[in-house]
């Protein structure tokens, strides 16, 4: 095998990451590393990285011991990987961004000839001169893949992936990963999104509660297999119940705002309208306005009055408190540092959105009671794994911190919220939980605005649906009459596909 772990065990104060994990990846393998939020995928990849040292256990890479001090022990032992979230630096080069993510860099003239081979033979083509602030969430995603190949690992670890990715870029990225599983290089790859797991890779290994609780060939188990191996009971798919369109609860009409950065995106007439009861689908690949429109939304960026009416009253000018006392709410997609502040505890982090529709304070002093017991209402709805609500935001897991930003929205029963990126980076189970409550939301009357780039999500659960492309909306359409691929290509910003509309 050429990578082993043995009884590896890690342990955090009230959490235990890693419990006696073993495993096995051999050589030319794709090989998958599934389970719930919190399940200790991410510390086991981390510890085989050399960013987090094991409390016990051992390692081995050909036989051989292998214990990294450190990142760049684990790159010399032939290990590169690709994380979630993309570390570049907007203002440099993709030859700069390279340079600085390789330990001895050649000179740069080489690398960026040696850039453009790379990328063309594994069919992954990137202009080595290009700003990286230019470059799409695809060309990024390049970038950081040619990094880790440039140091010609045997070993390459890919957390979530596909999460920014069209249909069309996943399916580029999949011959990739093939291409250089058939070079000899074992590929050890994280993902949520279990049909990926089917298509792709060779063997999957699950872990629940910090174990391994078993392998399987994912193209010999059914998704539903898969998902009760992970979360140890059968999963519950979203229902969703044909919905009439109610009262327009939400208009906005030719919404135009400049870019926040040199980087970001403006938005170009924007319009469209919500109606009571609906869940209004707004898809597009990262970085074509979609932060952009939930800032203008919530608040945060301010815009003429009458672009946005909620209720038939003009809220442009009206700041996010502002409009959260109205019935209006928000959850962007940056959990850590923009819905959560990771260094506050979860009942601090429920204060700062829930303060005025809950009454968790008066006359400017917080009700500490009342606050702890909506934060454990938080907790108990949307199964957030923490060992206690005075632990920081920034000591859950991804998944489990968004489960905690959507459902602190969600039970301030909001008239209108609009959420980008609901599910990002959570499991099968906690994602199918959090978009039946959306679709509940919208049951019990609420209007929801979903942005995501998940289309499997879109199609679940929205009655309408758009793209957004270079800050430009698409004609709204009924999610029904539009296939997955018609919905890719709209994504892409080809908005002229040959589909019946639905009136806006």
């Amino acid at each position: 095998m050429l990578l082993s772990l043995s009884g590896i065990s890690r342990r955090f104060p009230g959490v235990v990451a890693n419990d006696d994990v073993s495993m096995n990846v051999a050589e030319g393998e794709i090989h998958a590393l599934i389970g719930e939020n919190g399940a200790g995928k991410s510390t086991l990849v981390k510890i085989v990285y050399g960013l987090v040292k094991p409390d016990s256990g051992s390692m081995k890479i050909d036989g051989e011991h292998y214990a990294p001090l450190g990142p760049t022990e684990a790159r010399a032992a032939g290990i590169g990987m690709v994380f979630q979230h993309f570390s570049l630096f907007d203002a440099l080069t993709v030859t700069d961004n390279i340079a600085l993510g390789m330990d001895n860099p050649p000179p740069m003239r080489k690398l960026s000839v040696r850039t453009r081979e790379l990328s063309k033979n594994y069919g992954l083509p990137l202009d080595s001169g290009k700003i990286a602030g230019a470059l799409s969430a695809g060309e990024r995603q390049r970038v950081e893949i040619v990094k880790c190949l440039l140091q010609n690992p045997r070993i390459l670890i890919m957390d979530e992936p596909t999460s920014v990715l069209t249909p069309q870029e996943t399916k580029t990225l999949f011959k990739t990963l093939r291409k250089l599983a058939e070079s000899g290089v074992a590929i050890l790859y994280i993902s949520h999104k279990l049909k990926e797991i089917r298509a792709l890779c060779d063997r999957a290994t699950i872990l629940r509660g910090g174990r391994n609780v078993g392998s399987c060939v994912p193209s010999e188990a059914s998704i539903g297999d898969m998902a009760e191996m992970m979360v140890g009971s059968s999963l519950k798919s979203p229902v969703k119940k044909s919905r009439n369109r109610g009262k327009v609860v939400l208009e906005v009409d030719n919404l135009c705002s400049d870019a926040d950065s040199a980087f970001g995106i403006a938005l170009k007439q924007v319009s469209f309208k919500v109606g009571a009861g609906e869940i209004l689908g707004i898809g597009g690949v990262a970085g074509n306005g979609q932060e952009e429109l939930l800032a203008a939304l919530s608040g945060e960026t301010k815009v003429e009055s009458n672009t946005i009416r909620l209720k038939n009253e003009p809220i442009g000018h009206l700041d996010p408190d502002a409009r959260r006392i109205l019935g209006l709410l928000a959850a962007p997609a940056d959990r850590m540092g923009h819905a959560a502040a990771p260094n506050m505890t979860l009942v601090d982090n429920a204060v700062l959105t829930g303060n005025r529709r809950e009454r968790l304070s008066s006359r400017g002093f917080i009700n500490w009671d009342a606050s702890s017991q909506f934060c454990q209402r938080i907790i108990n709805a949307f199964d957030v794994r923490t060992p206690g609500t005075w632990n920081t935001a920034g000591s859950l897991s991804g998944g489990n911190l968004q489960k905690f930003v959507i459902g602190r929205e969600i039970l301030q029963k909001p008239d209108i919220l609009a959420v980008n990126q609901p599910t990002w980076g959570v499991d099968a189970a906690a994602a199918a939980a959090i978009r039946q409550a959306l679709i509940d939301l919208a049951r019990n009357g609420s209007a929801v605005i979903c942005i995501s780039q998940d289309l499997d999500e879109l199609i679940e659960i929205s009655d309408r649906f758009g793209t957004l492309n270079r800050g430009e909306l698409s004609d709204i359409r009924k999610t029904e009459s539009l296939s997955t691929s018609e919905i890719g290509l709209m994504m892409g910003g080809a908005h002229g596909v040959d589909v019946a509309h639905a009136p806006a």
